[in-house]
């Protein structure tokens, strides 16, 4: 018999392949309702633009309308009173661009001799080197070669060629004059969309947030009516964080264009105010945009200057900027990422540049971490998370059991190194190589591991081992902790995905055991599964660390064939291990009763993991066992040698002292 599970029937493999098939068909459906969407996005872009700004614009405005209702200003002279504000802000800010763009375009004429000096330096160091040095190899292969002279046409013959040159009647076109209504027309037509985009904004803006209530619930109705409790809940809550946080961030931007503005002018960079909007707007686009910003006022600042003083400050400024706010104001503020990883927000940037142009660009980060946060929270769209998100993909668990699949023994002490700054060796042992080599022994059962594959497991497991025998088997001193300031951002710590992606403390602490040296001798046998015998590796360590004697023996050797060959008369403690195993079987009540008969002054714990993670045995299944102690992890197995060490160690100081 296996004590491991087998599949269950016919029943389980075509539960299995069922779950296999609904899975393919909920992601082909989810593919293709996702290339219908991008399709859409793409098409139309002249609408979903302006909607897309006004969801974004309510965000930001949301917060100003509430402070005003608080006023008694009331639901729609509050929503109004907020739109108006934001609308004179913005026009205020293109009217200060217009301006600067005026003033710099006036003043180019007066930086001309100054630009062309700068172009004729760099041609002469650049391109000026390349073309002396292509003349003087093409003089030194004219010189290496013998060119026939080449006849000249006689004059007669070119003017014999021409004879209508002097003859030709020059013509002149004369546009007429236009009338009022065309030149009109021809100023307003390049300003009539923006301002019908931007109308649409706002009106919409109005309307999402007069009808903020009724928007919820007919999400909630869409997304989760069957619990209204949860469904509200996580709706608000995200709303509420994903407001804070772009309040926070255009307070961030609008800082810092304040500081390069000024920055800016005090070098005496012409049109500072312009260079400080355009670095506000473009560091909404991560990594990246500041340095776009930082390009054209740097490029500016060494045109118009006889030396490249100015240009090399403008440059300093904005790496100051950038870093004091990246690294030390944004983490105060609202902690140090936004929930997305770093790929993500460039694969981000270049997928809404091309859908929506420069517009794109700047609502890139936005519109990602909206759909960063449906993605956390509606369970279709989980692969969003998965691709954007800044979180491992996999847990602990799942990465162990994925590096020795691959055979990867470095990258697991890798990360057994990180996990063991914060817990005990057991701990990792119990939370992590445990767990994943009970995965691996089901994906034995099941048939889908390969013999080659299960030698990479083991082969791994042991230098896994190996490789962690340096550490002491106890709780590593705490850290010294930092008071953090509460997040901001939409993807808060408390967030429910990002709870069951992060690593489980165990319940027990390291063992501490008496001062005095353990005397009992133990040996460890492992079940009848197919790793059950790395688990007696570990558990052979861990013994080793706490002072015990142990060695081991493979379960061949207690078999009805060769238990009456076994020589274990030294031996006090027998600890059986079983990494999978369900219920009780008879098997393991009759290796028990041949151990006692084999070995009977012997205490025997017995390690048991099974498919429902049952933390405590109940009374009445110990006794069955006929053991002294059922555990469920190494901690509690270690706990319990130690114990069984202490009582064998005061019942056997009488007998010393008698003798």
């Amino acid at each position: 018999m296996n004590d491991t599970p087998e599949p269950r029937g016919t029943s389980a493999a075509s539960r299995i392949q069922a779950a296999s098939t609904a899975f393919g068909i909920e992601g082909l459906v989810t593919f293709g309702v996702g290339v219908i969407a991008v399709a859409c996005l793409y098409v139309a872009s002249a609408v979903m633009i302006p909607i897309t700004l006004a969801i974004l614009l309510s965000f930001l405005v949301a917060p100003l309308a509430d402070a005003l209702s608080r006023l008694k200003l009331g639901h729609v002279a509050s929503v109004c009173a907020a739109v108006l504000i934001s609308v004179s802000v913005i026009a205020l800010l293109c009217a200060v661009i217009a301006t600067q763009l005026t003033d710099l375009a006036a003043g180019m004429p007066r930086y001309q001799a100054t630009i062309q000096h700068k172009i004729d330096t760099v041609h002469s160091l650049t391109i000026g080197k390349l073309n002396r040095f292509a003349s003087e190899a093409g003089q030194a292969l004219q010189r290496a070669t013998i060119e026939p002279p080449q006849p000249r046409a006689p004059n007669g013959a070119a003017a014999a060629a021409s004879p209508q040159a002097s003859t030709a009647v020059p013509v002149e076109v004369r546009e007429p004059v236009p009338t009022p209504f065309e030149l009109a027309r021809r100023v307003l037509s390049p300003a009539i969309s923006p301002l019908a985009t931007a109308f649409i904004v706002f009106v919409v803006t109005i309307v999402i947030l007069l009808q903020r209530d009724d928007l919820r619930d007919r999400a909630i109705r869409l997304f989760g009516s069957r619990d209204l409790h949860r469904t509200t809940t996580v709706m608000d809550e995200t709303a509420r964080r994903l407001s804070r946080y772009f309040v926070s961030q255009l307070g961030v931007n609008t800082g810092v264009g304040v500081v390069i503005g000024t920055g800016l002018f005090l070098i005496g960079v012409p049109s500072p105010i312009l260079w400080g909007i355009l670095a506000a707007l473009l560091r909404l686009v991560p990594y990246v945009g500041i340095w776009i910003a930082a390009i054209l006022p740097t490029a500016l600042a060494a045109a118009v200057s006889p030396g490249w003083a100015m240009a090399i400050w403008s440059l300093v400024l904005f790496v100051v900027a950038e870093l004091a706010v990246g690294q030390v104001v944004e983490p105060l503020l609202y902690g140090r990422s936004t929930g997305l990883s770093p790929f993500s927000v460039v694969v981000a940037a270049i997928f809404w540049s091309w859908i929506w142009g420069p517009i794109g660009l700047i609502l890139s980060t936005p519109l990602t971490l909206c759909l960063l946060v449906l993605g956390r929270h509606v369970r279709r769209l989980e692969f969003l998370d998965v691709l954007l998100g800044d979180q491992p993909a996999l847990t602990p668990v799942e990465n162990f059991y994925q590096r020795a699949l691959a055979g990867d023994p470095d990258d697991a002490i890798e990360q057994a190194e990180v996990l063991l700054r914060d817990r005990s060796l057991s701990a990792y042992y119990d939370e992590v190589a445990i767990k994943g080599l009970r995965l691996a022994a089901n994906d034995v059962t099941r048939g889908s591991v390969t013999s080659v594959q299960l030698a990479r497991i083991e082969s791994t497991t042991n230098d896994l081992v190996d490789g962690l025998d340096g550490y002491e088997d106890r709780e590593p001193a705490p850290l010294a902790t930092q008071a953090k300031p509460a997040a901001v951002g939409p993807l808060a710590p408390s967030d429910e995905t990002q709870a069951a992606r992060a690593m489980p403390r165990s319940v027990d602490a390291a063992p501490v055991f008496a001062s005095h040296a353990p005397t009992s001798r133990v040996l460890c046998l492992p079940g009848r599964g197919p790793l059950d015998a790395l688990a007696t590796i570990i558990l052979l360590q861990l013994l080793g660390k706490h002072g015990f004697a142990a060695r081991s023996l493979p379960h061949e050797a207690v078999s009805r064939a060769s238990i009456d060959s076994l020589v274990a008369d030294d031996v006090g403690i027998v600890c059986l291990l079983y990494l999978q195993i369900d219920g009780i079987p008879s098997h393991l009540r009759n290796l028990i009763r041949r151990i006692r008969t084999r070995l009977p002054n012997v205490s025997i714990v017995v390690g048991l993991w099974t498919p429902e993670d049952t933390q405590q045995w109940s009374a009445e299944q110990q006794e069955s066992l006929e053991a002294e102690c059922a555990v469920t992890s190494l901690q509690q197995m270690l706990a319990a040698c130690g114990r069984l060490d202490a009582t064998r160690t005061v019942i056997a100081e009488p007998q010393f002292e008698h003798g």
